[in-house]
């Protein structure tokens, strides 16, 4: 028989240790069969996960419906840009945004005979090519309006809403740094005779970091120079102009910079594409031939690519698509038929359009959406929904959902 003893309100009850032991076991069989449960209740919850985030990927879609449409004034000069969840309509009249439901949200009449645009965040800056004309706007509407001294070559905003533009006179090309409102925050000046011609201009998400392409000539041959810029703590304490490094190459021609991250440069040449640290100063990071056989490019912040003619094939419109990483190591490729002008690039996926055709490619190389519109197509860009976009025709706009069947 057990021993009882009491002390104060507690029973203590001293048994074999047999028993302690079996009671022990219990214990520990109970604790382990409730963990065993919840395991196998995570486990089967990320499967499931898993499988939903599958079967997303592997869908493809064959059909459209109509969420919203809305008329819309057709010309023939528009631009359009995907500006936070909407459009960017510009022209040389002027800049509008257009909702989802193809309504204008707002409009800015500003004269601009060769409108550029640049979108980053929740700003976007257009201006006059050749001209004076600087614009920024936000979500709500025009924040500033500035005159350049000189005329324009290029342009590029920051999501903070301050902008670069290169500005070229008979002698000297000049790089300019406003904030916001119009108030110039630094300013850099090159002699045509020592840096060439300007091609294009990057600027980095946060402003402090620029990349810039220029050509020249020396005698009959061609120059081509990359400049990196930094207008940080390194910068100021590396010279007066912040210039922290820069390349330079013959015969090959560099139309093209874009801070494809923040701290990841794409240099888009006439025959490869060449890939660049830039935390702070400049380095080599890779590069991806293409022998000057590319018809397009394209970028985003997870990856990169062209699009050249498929050889294999006679037709004239039969082009392969190659995607790489940001280190210059292939994705993908992916063969398509379709007379293309138009690509727009999201993390996800890789939407192409042309006429009244439009085909949508994942990231990860599978075909999402192909579809034949009943109107040429102007744009396409995602909405804030999943598998809806807003399309603009030339006289209407429609944010579509896609659907599994086309009927």
């Amino acid at each position: 028989m057990a021993d009882r003893r009491r002390t104060d309100n507690v029973i203590y009850v001293e048994g074999s240790e047999e028993t302690r032991r079996e009671n022990e076991r219990r214990r520990f069989g109970r604790r382990r069969t409730r963990a065993g449960i919840a395991v196998a209740v995570i486990v089967l919850m990320v499967l499931v996960l898993v499988g939903v985030y599958v079967y997303l990927k592997m869908r493809t879609y064959k059909g459209i419906k109509v969420v919203d449409s809305a008329e819309t004034l057709y010309d023939s000069n528009a631009e359009y840009l995907s500006f936070g969840e909407n459009v960017l309509k510009y022209t040389p009249d002027g800049v509008s945004y257009i909702n989802k439901k193809g309504e204008v949200v707002w409009t800015a009449g500003e004269d601009f005979r060769v409108p550029i645009a640049s979108v980053c965040g929740d700003y976007a800056v257009v201006g006059d090519k050749g001209g004076n004309l600087v614009a920024v706007y936000g979500l709500e509407g025009q924040v500033s309006s500035v005159k350049m001294p000189y005329a324009i070559c290029d342009i590029d905003v920051a999501k903070q809403g301050a902008f670069a533009a290169i500005l070229e006179s008979d002698e000297t090309n000049y790089i300019h740094m406003y904030d916001k409102t119009g108030n110039i925050i630094y300013e850099i000046q090159t002699s045509i005779d020592k840096s060439g011609y300007p091609m294009d201009i990057a600027l980095s998400n946060d402003g402090k970091k620029l990349f810039t392409s220029y050509f020249k000539m020396d005698g009959v041959n061609i120059k081509n120079n990359l400049t990196a810029y930094n207008f940080g703590e390194v910068g100021q304490n590396e010279n007066a102009d912040r210039m922290v490094g820069g390349y330079s190459f013959d015969e090959e021609m560099v139309p093209k910079v874009e801070f494809v991250t923040n701290d990841i440069v794409a240099a888009f040449s006439d025959s490869e594409i060449l890939l660049y640290n830039m935390k702070e100063k400049p380095s080599e990071r890779g590069s991806i031939k293409y022998g000057g056989e590319a018809t397009s490019i394209f970028y985003c912040s997870e990856y990169l690519g062209y699009i050249a003619p498929d050889k294999k094939k006679e037709n004239d419109t039969a082009y392969i698509l190659h995607s790489y990483d940001l280190s210059g190591k292939k994705n993908f490729e992916y063969s398509f038929n379709m007379d293309y002008d138009k690509i727009y690039t999201a993390e996800d996926e890789i939407i192409i359009s042309g006429g009244n055709q439009c085909l949508i490619i994942q990231s990860n190389g599978r075909k999402k959406f192909s579809y034949t519109f009943d109107g040429i197509v102007k744009s396409i860009t995602p909405s804030s929904r999943r598998n809806e976009y807003m399309v603009t025709f030339e006289n209407k706009t429609e944010t579509i959902r896609l659907k599994t069947e086309d009927n």
